[in-house]
């Protein structure tokens, strides 16, 4: 990848947000619930910065980013779901809800590449 590839946390608007060569190509939003954790339920990239492999990215780089700063996740997305059972970010806690792998597991990848694309449904 070539493009200038930024992951920035923006609180303004609870998510990480991916940016190519200054342009918002996709985010994954995040709440804190009572107890403080950071629930994840949608991840999203824009279909122009498609086939990029930017969703690992972004998760990879949002899990990091929340690792670093102590906090602990709750991957509700079925994206950072799966992005979770296949990689290991050293330091972060996540909580895991009783059924989330299974749903994960359940929802079809829209894409030929699962694990980098095809995340999310824009929201209308």
């Amino acid at each position: 990848m070539t493009d200038d590839v930024h992951v920035t946390r923006n609180d303004a608007r609870e998510r990480y947000e991916i940016s190519v060569d200054g342009v918002v190509a996709g985010f994954t939003e995040f709440a804190p619930d009572d107890e403080g954790r950071l629930v994840f339920p949608h991840t999203e990239i824009d279909p122009a910065f498609g086939g990029r492999g930017l969703g690992s990215v972004l998760v990879g780089g949002a899990m990091a980013d929340v690792a670093a700063r102590g906090e602990t996740v709750v991957p509700v997305c079925p994206f950072v779901v799966r992005y979770l059972e296949k990689h290991d970010v050293p330091g972060l806690d996540v909580h895991w809800r009783g059924r989330e792998h299974e749903r994960a597991a359940a929802v079809p990848a829209p894409e030929a590449h699962p694990g980098d694309e095809g995340v999310g449904t824009p929201k209308n």
